[in-house]
């Protein structure tokens, strides 16, 4: 299917000022650069490390925030955030799930950012069509791979890149430095794919550093940046000529792509230099450009213009709803994530804690003072066994995914909402596996109270522990978003539960016993004992007083154990509290975090 595109054939024009007011705060990165590029063109940026281009690509993509001063147009209409949603804009680094295959990067991709109109065959056809454009069909079913995931190779990861951009058929595809990691010969294949991209009426820019030869012959223009300001716009082709009238010239034969950034730079070793601009060329080249001025070229029909400026505002209504993109999130958080949590290691951890626990603690009694009080020993080890497994197990979650969801969300694929929804509904499930295991396991073997409701109970509270920790685990990874500090900070917050839980310390001073309201583990820990014990029940019989309650045990002497269960509720409203707050966090970091 093909999506009816009011940019299918868009001139983009852009101009910085010359001049900011320096009272502002302003930074003045690009001065006096213009320049446009039309459409079946591929425009090359280049320049040396600093000089702008990538900051001029982000301009252009909608991809850098705070106050900017310029002009932007397409097909001579004014820039608008509606605008971005088709325009394609490749990061230099690759940032897709290595856990996902390449076909399953599209077809998510494809579900997210197609419009609701299209049917899902219509969709994964469009994937087919990408996958085949982008000869892409030898490793369609590969895993892209990462640091520790074996996958694609770097080429086939950057065209996949450049799919996932191309999926909406977007007029104008911006790329920053594609080729950075790439050999000549993967660099060149690229340049031709984009070539073949560009001829089917779409506008190419890509940020570029020092291509090959070949590869410099097979852009379209030219904009060479030096310090912030333009010192040549024009045709790739016709830059040495342009050079060599203005006296420069290399004395040596050299790559074109070498001879440019050597100017740019200010490096004139082998390069022929008039004796009147020695020492000023820079100037020279700059004050050249702007007498040069900009190519004119043909203004879009007024019609053209207006239909442009009414899709972009009806564009909004095209995405698919909330719950669709909660469906699809959903889907793709739990295919990324399954491999992670139902790692054979986690299986090992939990079976074998069980194990050794339920080895420990065999067939446990509660006849006398000693014997209960290793029972308890145990309850408040699994309350602390399952506070700090899910405490450090989602803590990580979202500084790991940052670069993913700052990504998406500047390209505005879904609501934030939808995201973090889907993100702690796949988090809970998977959670839910090995608690279960743990407790049949455990429960059994240390000769816990051998009734249904005691077991449930039990092991719902150990599950209400997990949930809730897995949401202190959220807030602390969400407030942070960096995966060191966020450790850090949920190593302190769990030694703080762990010495508040009521094991060790009964006996709080007043002035900050505090604490213990806001720790999971004094709340999970006094829940579990409810759910083990009832004080109606005695032990200690053998004893020369007879049987006593279990309420009188000093292992019960801060927990009532008939009190009801109102640790269930506080739990609850923590557990909903922690993941709200971390929503609002994460919605504020990642608002303000760069690309």
């Amino acid at each position: 299917m093909t999506l009816k595109n009011p940019l299918a054939a868009a001139r983009v024009a852009f101009a910085s000022p010359m001049r900011v007011d320096q009272s502002s705060n302003c930074k003045h990165i690009l001065k006096g650069i213009a320049g446009s590029v039309d459409p079946g063109e591929i425009l090359a940026l280049m320049g040396p490390s600093g000089s702008g281009k990538t900051t001029l690509l982000k301009i252009l993509g909608g991809r850098l925030g705070g106050g900017i001063k310029g002009q932007i147009t397409y097909n001579d209409t004014p820039y608008s955030p509606c605008l971005k949603r088709r325009i394609g804009f490749v990061t230099q680094d690759d940032i897709l799930f290595p856990q996902l295959t390449v076909e399953e990067t599209l077809v998510f991709a494809a579900f997210i950012r197609l419009p609701a109109c299209m049917s899902k065959q219509q969709k994964r056809n469009r994937v087919d069509a990408i996958i085949t454009e982008l000869n892409l069909e030898r490793c369609r079913h590969t895993k892209i791979g990462g640091a520790f995931v074996k996958g694609v190779s770097g080429g086939e990861r950057k065209r996949t890149s450049i799919g996932n951009e191309i999926l909406v058929d977007p007029s104008l595809l911006l790329l920053d430095e594609p080729t950075s990691v790439l050999d000549s010969t993967s660099a060149s294949k690229l340049i031709l794919i984009l070539q073949r991209l560009a001829k089917k009426r779409r506008t190419i820019m890509t940020t570029i550093h020092q291509p090959s030869s070949r590869m410099f012959h097979m852009f379209d223009k030219l904009l060479l940046i030096s310090d912030g300001h333009a010192i040549y716009h024009g045709k790739a082709r016709d830059s040495m000529h342009h050079f060599s009238s203005l006296g420069f010239v290399q004395e040596i034969p050299m790559n074109p792509a070498e001879f440019l950034l050597d100017l740019a730079t200010g490096n004139l070793d082998d390069i022929s230099v008039p004796e009147a601009l020695c020492g000023h060329q820079a100037r020279h080249l700059q004050l050249k450009y702007r007498a040069g001025g900009e190519p004119p070229a043909g203004r879009r029909a007024p019609t053209e213009q207006l239909r442009l400026a009414l899709w972009a505002r009806k564009d909004h209504r095209r995405s698919i709803g909330w719950l669709q993109q909660f469906a699809v999130l959903s889907r793709r958080t739990f295919r990324e994530r399954t491999s992670d949590y139902l790692d054979k290691m986690r299986l090992a951890q939990a079976v074998g804690v069980a194990l050794l626990l339920g080895l420990l603690w065999w067939k446990s009694q509660t006849g006398n003072e000693a014997q209960l009080r290793d029972q308890v020993g145990l309850i408040f080890y699994i309350c602390t066994f399952w506070t700090s497994s899910s405490l450090f197990g989602s803590v990580y979650v979202f500084p790991v995914e940052k670069l993913y969801l700052v990504k998406e969300r500047k390209a505005d694929m879904y609501r934030l909402s939808a995201y973090y929804a889907s993100s702690t509904l796949c988090d809970a499930v998977l959670h839910v596996v090995y608690p279960v295991l743990f407790m049949i396991i455990i429960y059994f073997m240390a000769g816990l109270r051998r009734t249904v409701p005691c077991f449930f109970l039990t092991l719902l509270a150990t599950l209400l522990i997990a949930f809730t920790s897995q949401g202190t685990g959220e807030l602390l990874g969400a407030a942070i978003l960096s995966g060191r500090r966020a450790g850090f900070i949920a190593s302190l917050v769990f030694v703080l539960f762990l010495l508040t839980g009521g094991y060790y310390v009964h006996h709080i001073p007043k002035f900050i016993r505090w604490l213990k309201y806001i720790s999971i583990m004094h709340h999970g820990f006094h829940l579990l004992l409810k759910a083990q014990y009832h004080g109606h029940l005695t032990y200690n019989c053998a004893s020369r007083g007879g049987c006593q309650r279990l309420q009188s045990s000093p292992s019960f002497g801060t927990v009532d154990l008939d009190g009801g269960m109102c640790e269930v509720w506080i739990l609850l409203a923590m557990a909903l509290s922690y993941r709200l707050l971390a929503y609002f966090c994460l919605l504020k970091r990642i608002t303000l975090t760069p690309l």
